[in-house]
């Protein structure tokens, strides 16, 4: 336990502290837009950067990555906000908490394992893409100087990796960008420009809201969605992470800890929040590792926006957007548009819909179940290929045996049919299906149809070879066996 603690928390302290840093900056202007988005004040959203990345330091499966605030989750919180008011948010953040963490315990997290390649990929690629789309209104009908300084940034955050790796290179960048804005006086837009910093700590507030049936109707379904939104990009982020750390993480504990500090966050005046890939990426690629680095990112942003508002605020725009047009390039799966020559065509489909549907609809969680019902569909498909019915006459052909070999399911459950000849005259028939599984009704479905259609041209069928788990979906819902088949058969 000791050696785990001291591995999560004190293995990388020094790169930890600056990446959080870095991670810190970084979050204040993002977190002050998802609040505008939202329709509440910026403290809203800066609060709940801060609550759910210190807890989550604590709480979650994933060392190494960021949570807070997010657009996602933002763009879900509109009409609550519109129509019922902040109090409500509040609500519906605590109960967000209260699915994620019963997601957790029922082991939901677990379910990664059926989100394929392609989509992770088709997530990743789509983020990126809205990354970079993000920073265009920070791009478009500025002075020239915003355009130099942003290029200055790009340089510095690429170039002096070069030279040395002490000091995470997007902090240089955003240190060296204000102080030539402040030290020239030149007028671009900063930090402070994006709304009002919050100038006290946050408090305890229990929601305001009346504890009753009608207050659950209206925050359930927003609830809901948040929870599923959030842990969505939690867990795929979570992979991202795992793959650029080569490290492992427990996802079900993610889905726990998700839980925890969005409960923290809305007893505090915060918004719903989940896992930043944007920041996430910052975090690893500046060197963080370990859980210290989310507490460092929430500290010290903390820290900045009450105790050191006024050095904050006079941040250029035009460094933050150079660090995360780093992101975004450093995001994006560059080697997946080589690799659409090589790849089977259904997993470039399931790419390309995934970030398509993301795209244009902003939504994460869309394109994600986009990705998941193609490559669900594909495999079906491929699946229901693998059926193979072969047979044998004896008895000078007044008899012959059927071997089935594959899976029988709705995707084949067709194939498995016309694979039988009616109309040939016999008076035996022996379905040999050991080397068989039925999966479902339709299957079941399949092999009655089969059987009642050789019984109407007056055959005998003996049905061989049904494996345990097969032989107890067919005992239990095959009707071929029961009286009045033919009318079960019918009405079936």
């Amino acid at each position: 336990m000791l050696k785990k603690i001291r591995q999560d928390w004190l293995s990388n302290v020094r790169g930890d502290m600056l990446a959080g840093l870095v991670v810190a900056l970084a979050l204040i202007p993002e977190a002050i837009a998802f609040s505008i988005i939202a329709g509440v004040d910026p403290k809203v959203g800066l609060y709940a950067s801060f609550c759910i990345a210190v807890v989550i330091s604590f709480t979650g499966g994933r060392p190494g990555m960021i949570s807070a605030a997010t657009g996602a989750m933002a763009l879900l919180m509109i009409g609550l906000v519109k129509d019922h008011g902040l109090q409500y948010l509040l609500a519906a953040t605590i109960l967000t908490g209260v699915l994620q963490i019963a997601a957790g315990l029922i082991k939901l997290g677990s379910l990664m394992r059926f989100v394929s390649r392609s989509v992770v990929t088709g997530f990743v690629n789509a983020l990126a893409i809205l990354i970079f789309l993000a920073q265009l209104p920070e791009l478009t009908g500025v002075p020239w100087m915003v355009y130099l300084l942003t290029a200055a940034g790009l340089a510095i955050i690429y170039l002096l990796p070069l030279l040395t790796r002490a000091i995470p290179s997007p902090l240089i960048c955003i240190v060296v960008l204000t102080l030539v804005t402040v030290g020239l006086g030149l007028d671009v837009r900063t930090v402070g420009d994006m709304g009002a910093l919050p100038d006290s700590l946050p408090v305890f507030l229990w929601p305001q809201v009346p504890l009753n049936i009608d207050t659950l109707m209206i925050i359930a379904p927003v609830s809901a969605t948040l929870a599923v939104v959030g842990l969505i990009e939690s867990l795929l982020t979570a992979q991202i992470v795992d793959d650029l750390t080569d490290t492992n993480s427990n996802k079900n504990r993610e889905c726990v800890g998700q839980g925890v500090a969005n409960i923290a966050s809305g007893l505090i005046g915060g918004m719903a929040g989940c896992a930043m890939i944007g920041q996430s990426v910052i975090n690893v690629k500046s060197g963080g590792r370990g859980r210290l680095s989310a507490l460092a990112a929430g500290v010290l942003l903390l820290m900045m926006i009450v105790f050191a508002s006024d050095l904050v605020k006079q941040i250029p725009m035009a460094a933050l957007v150079a660090v995360m047009i780093m992101v975004s390039i450093g995001t994006f799966s560059w080697s997946s548009i080589k690799n659409l020559r090589t790849y089977p065509t259904t997993s470039n489909i399931v790419m390309i819909g995934t970030v398509i549907v993301t795209v244009f609809t902003h939504d994460l969680a869309k394109g994600v179940l986009t990705g998941v019902l193609l490559s669900a569909l594909f495999f079906a498909r491929k699946v229901g290929r693998v059926l193979h019915v072969s047979s044998t006459a004896s008895d000078e052909d007044r008899a012959r045996a059927y071997q089935v070999t594959g899976q029988v399911f709705f995707a084949s459950a067709g194939d498995f049919v016309a694979a039988f000849d009616f109309k040939e005259v016999l008076e035996r028939v022996t379905i040999d299906v050991s080397d068989a599984h039925f999966w479902d009704l339709s299957a079941v479905g399949a092999l009655d149809k089969v059987v009642l259609k050789f019984r109407r041209e007056g055959t005998l069928v003996d049905i061989i070879g049904l494996n345990e788990a097969s032989a107890t979906l067919v005992d239990r819902l095959a009707i071929h066996d029961k009286p009045d088949a033919e009318r079960l058969m019918s009405g079936h």
